[in-house]
């Protein structure tokens, strides 16, 4: 049986500086207001914790990717400014990242308060794991706490190359969410499981669909991925998105289902369009019938009964990937409709991060999920059977 990874609650904290590393990459608008701080919110468990244990808290955290040098539009400062509203108490920020200045305001602290570092991807040794970087990073902390699973995956200083420096080592309580819900669904589900597949190319899911046709008893493929398994059943896709090279991986996929007698559902109909701008003629026309010089940009109604009625009576749901480009009103409305499904069906239902976290968000069904998972790249990794990085360096429970 597989051990469970050393958490935050079987060590001692109190009076220690604790390096959290967290997942705070939200999305900003042009007037650097967080629209969406549910990253922050998940993370406010284990910091809420160390802050009642009487911890002092170093957060860390990457925002999108300045390559390595300061940039004004990646600043820490909104988050912040929103963690002293949740945690209804005063984050201490100031701008800086590592050095005399950011060590002397930690000295400073008491138990329970908190400190914000700027932007881990300001200095380039955080992406190239840079030992001395991680030597700077890791003189803030006595203990050592991962819970930004959306980096798991990383080998970087913040992830990686501290754990060499600091002796005290665990994840947070996130971190040990994110794990158990998502290895628990392919190692021990409660049938019949069922996942739901989309994204655009079939190369970036193949390891999670090699792995899931072990474990699943149903598999639906959806968005962009469905036309190199159309194109493997010898059919015209138009100008849709096909990996010719993965033709033939795809046509000994449907052939393996086949044999393992797991079902495997591709689109019946889909929403075709001219081109990709939002204003294009668009149709629904049966998956047979794609025009040649059109694009399938969704799923149509007929997959979406089709896809409804698979789901019915599932009692483990894993989805991970869009329906179509949902980020279009008009190629919306087949991941919308499979949301709803979703978040309507009597099972444990766990969503995979990115964009199809985004789409339940958008859909307004978060709330009717059981898990939504905060990682992207991690959270396929660990869904294809990879060890991640971030999990390999933490210790075992004992």
């Amino acid at each position: 049986m597989e051990r469970s990874k050393l958490c935050v609650d079987q060590i001692n904290v109190r009076g220690k500086r604790v390096f959290l590393r967290a997942d705070f990459n939200v999305p900003l608008d042009g007037d650097m207001h967080i629209t969406d701080d549910r990253r922050i919110r998940s993370a406010l468990p284990t910091i809420n914790y160390l802050i009642d244990e009487g911890a002092k808290v170093i957060l860390a955290s990457h925002m999108g990717r300045p390559k390595g040098t300061p940039d004004p539009r990646y600043t820490m400062a909104p988050v912040a400014k929103r963690l002293s509203r949740l945690l209804s108490k005063e984050v201490r920020y100031n701008g800086e990242l590592v050095g005399p200045s950011v060590e002397r305001e930690i000295e400073k602290m008491s138990p329970g308060e908190v400190f914000l570092l700027e932007n881990l991807r300001f200095d380039k040794g955080e992406e190239t794991n840079d030992e001395e970087f991680s030597k700077k990073l890791a003189r803030l902390g006595d203990v050592y706490v991962n819970d930004a699973f959306g980096t798991a995956h990383r080998s970087h200083a913040s992830v990686v190359g501290i754990t060499h420096f600091i002796k005290e080592l665990s994840i947070g309580f996130l971190m040990k969410k994110e794990v158990s819900y998502l290895k628990g669904a392919i190692t021990n589900p409660t049938r019949p499981f069922v996942a739901v597949l989309g994204g655009g190319k079939v190369s970036s899911k193949l390891g999670v669909i090699a792995n899931l046709h072990e474990k699943v008893d149903k598999m639906v493929i959806g968005g962009g991925m469905a036309f190199t398994f159309y194109r493997a059943m010898g059919l015209e896709t138009g100008k849709s998105l096909v990996e010719e090279n993965l033709v033939e991986v795809a046509r000994e996929m449907m052939e393996k289902s086949r044999i393992r007698n797991v079902k495997f559902y591709l689109p019946m109909d889909c929403v075709v369009a001219e081109s990709r701008e939002s204003n294009a003629l668009t149709k629904i026309v049966p998956y047979q019938e794609i025009p040649p010089g059109w694009t399938a940009l969704d799923i149509g109604p007929a997959s979406v009964r089709l896809f409804s009625e698979v789901l019915e009576n599932a009692k483990t749901i894993l989805w991970n990937g869009p329906m179509g480009v949902f980020e279009e009103d008009a190629f919306s409305r087949g991941t919308y409709a499979m949301a709803h499904s979703v978040g309507n069906c009597y099972a444990l239902t766990i969503v995979g991060g990115g964009d199809t976290a985004l789409a339940v968000h958008r859909a307004g069904e978060s709330d009717n999920m059981t898990f939504i998972s905060t990682g992207g790249g991690a959270a396929l990794e660990l869904l294809e059977g990879k060890e991640l990085p971030g999990l390999s360096v933490i210790p075992d429970a004992t």
